[in-house]
C-alpha cells in the first residue's frame, strides 16, 4: 500500500470512529458544577427557566441533598404527541444535588430519553435546553449507548423493553381513570408525593410524575444503592404514570432503572431486585378504584 493510501485509509478511520463516537448517547448531561448551596441553585436555575421557553411543571426533594425541577416544553409536547404512549417522554427532570459545598446541576438528555422513548432526538428541546442551562459534559454511561439499540433498549435478553410496560388498571373511561388517579395521590397513605400532572395535546394522554416515599422501591432507597458514582443521577427521578385513554400505564421498573442507569452492574441490580415490583405495587395503587358511597 502506498504512503498516500495508508495516509487516506487512516484518515477514513479516524473520522468513522470520532462520527461513531459522537453518536453514543448517555443518559445525563452536567451543565455546571458551582460552589455553593442547592437552595440558592434551586432559586437560580428557578429563574433562569421562567424566563424561557420551558414551563416548570413541578418540584420534588427526594432526599435532603437533592432537588429535582420538572420541565415541559411545546416541541417536547409536539414529539410526546406524535405516537400512543409518547406522553412517558413529555417532561424533563433537570437534577440539582448537594455534592459537599458544590452543587452538581445536571439534566436528562433530551436525546437520549427521546430516542429510547420513541419520539424522535429532541434536537431542538436539547440546543434549547444547552443555551440556557450548559451544554456540559454527557454522563452516566462509560461507553454510551448508539441510538439503534437506545430505539429498542433492553438491559439484557429476557428484561423488558418499552413496549412491554406495565398495565395498572383499566376504567370505563379517561375521566375515570383520571378522577381516580388524582383522589388516590390526594389520599394514599403510601407516602406517594404527586409532582406534575401534564396532558399530551390532541391526545387522550396524561402523565403523572410520582415521588415514592416507602416500601422497597421508595426512592431514597433505591438511589442510594445505585446512584454512587461521581455525578449524581438525580434526574433520574421521578417515576411516570401513564393515563391513555382509560387505562393507566408505567414504564417497567426493570426497564426505567437500567434506562436510567445503563452501566449498573448485575450485583447491583440484584441488591435492589424487589425494587421494580415493589415501584408497580405503589403506583398501581393510586390506579385502584375508589369505593362509592
Amino acid at each position: 500500500m502506498s504512503k498516500l493510501s495508508h495516509a487516506v485509509l487512516s484518515m477514513l478511520l479516524f473520522y468513522t470512529s470520532l462520527t461513531h463516537a459522537e453518536d453514543l448517547l448517555r443518559p445525563y448531561k452536567l451543565a455546571s458544577t458551582d460552589t455553593g448551596t442547592l437552595s440558592a441553585s434551586l432559586i437560580e436555575t428557578r429563574a433562569l427557566l421562567e424566563n424561557s421557553s420551558f414551563e416548570i411543571v413541578g418540584e420534588y426533594s427526594p432526599y435532603s441533598d437533592a432537588a429535582v425541577i420538572a420541565v415541559t416544553h411545546p416541541e417536547l409536547l409536539a414529539a410526546a404527541a406524535t405516537r400512543e404512549f409518547g406522553g412517558y417522554a413529555a417532561v424533563l427532570r433537570i437534577g440539582l444535588t448537594q455534592v459537599g459545598e458544590e452543587v452538581q446541576l445536571s439534566y436528562a438528555n433530551p436525546q437520549y430519553w427521546g430516542t429510547a422513548l420513541q419520539v424522535g432526538s429532541l434536537e431542538t428541546v436539547e440546543k434549547a435546553l444547552g443555551e440556557l442551562l450548559g451544554k456540559g459534559e454527557a454522563f452516566g454511561s462509560k461507553k454510551g449507548l448508539s441510538s439503534k439499540k437506545l430505539s429498542s433498549y433492553r438491559y439484557m435478553m429476557m428484561m423488558p423493553k418499552l413496549k412491554d410496560h406495565d398495565l395498572l388498571a383499566s376504567f370505563n373511561s379517561h375521566a375515570e381513570a383520571l378522577a381516580t388517579v388524582r383522589q388516590n395521590l390526594v389520599t394514599n397513605q403510601n407516602k406517594l408525593s404527586p409532582v406534575f400532572e401534564v396532558a399530551i395535546p390532541g391526545r387522550e394522554e396524561v402523565l403523572f410524575g410520582v415521588g415514592i416515599g416507602s416500601g422497597d422501591g421508595n426512592d431514597t432507597a433505591v438511589m442510594a444503592t445505585t446512584d454512587n458514582a461521581e455525578l449524581k443521577h438525580t434526574a433520574h427521578l421521578p417515576y411516570g404514570l401513564l393515563v391513555s385513554g382509560a387505562d393507566v400505564y408505567a414504564l417497567a421498573g426493570k426497564f426505567r432503572i437500567a434506562l436510567a442507569f445503563p452501566d449498573l452492574g448485575m450485583g447491583t441490580f440484584m441488591k435492589i431486585s424487589s425494587a421494580p415490583g415493589a415501584i408497580r405495587e405503589s403506583l398501581a395503587s393510586l390506579a385502584t378504584p375508589i369505593p362509592s358511597d
